[in-house]
């Protein structure tokens, strides 16, 4: 705990290093995402083409939003913010994107998959920072955990009939 930088945030140091795992477990994850929904932008074939490239933009700059924002609490915690595709890769819990995978409905399965990951990963991280006192941290999980949670419903009304 020696390496966090001084803050007169009220949370025990204890607390707030238990607080910045989580939160940089989830930064690499939700990293992890606005990657694959770049690629998938990127790469996306089939009928809803243009409709899904669009949306995977769109999704993706939110998804952006979230990142710097789980990052900057990090930090304010007094922690590092583990910020790099080396620490991305090592940390997140998402299923990997096959780079052979283009097909539009595979490609929507695939994100839909992980966005559900990251949900379920979101509201559990309401509960952790409940116990260790930090509403702040607790709000990040709650937006994060409803822009999952529309955006998944987006995915799967594609897949929906």
């Amino acid at each position: 705990m020696s390496n966090l930088h001084n803050t007169k945030i009220s949370i025990s140091e204890k607390n707030r290093a238990e607080l910045i795992v989580l939160l940089n477990r989830s930064l690499a994850s939700v990293s992890d995402l606005y990657l694959q929904l770049k690629h998938a932008h990127w790469n996306v074939k089939g009928l809803q083409f243009i409709a899904l490239h669009k949306l995977f933009d769109e999704q993706a700059e939110e998804v952006e939003s979230h990142v710097d924002t789980i990052a900057e609490r990090v930090t304010a915690l007094g922690g590092t913010a583990l910020g790099t595709i080396q620490e991305v890769v090592k940390l997140s819990e998402l299923k990997s994107f096959a780079t052979n995978l283009f097909e539009s409905k595979l490609v929507l399965e695939h994100l839909a998959h992980n966005f559900a990951i990251l949900g379920e990963l979101a509201r559990n991280g309401v509960a952790e920072a409940e116990k260790y006192g930090d509403v702040a941290t607790g709000d990040i999980y709650i937006s994060l955990a409803r822009f999952l949670d529309k955006n998944l419903w987006f995915l799967e009304a594609h897949l929906q009939k």
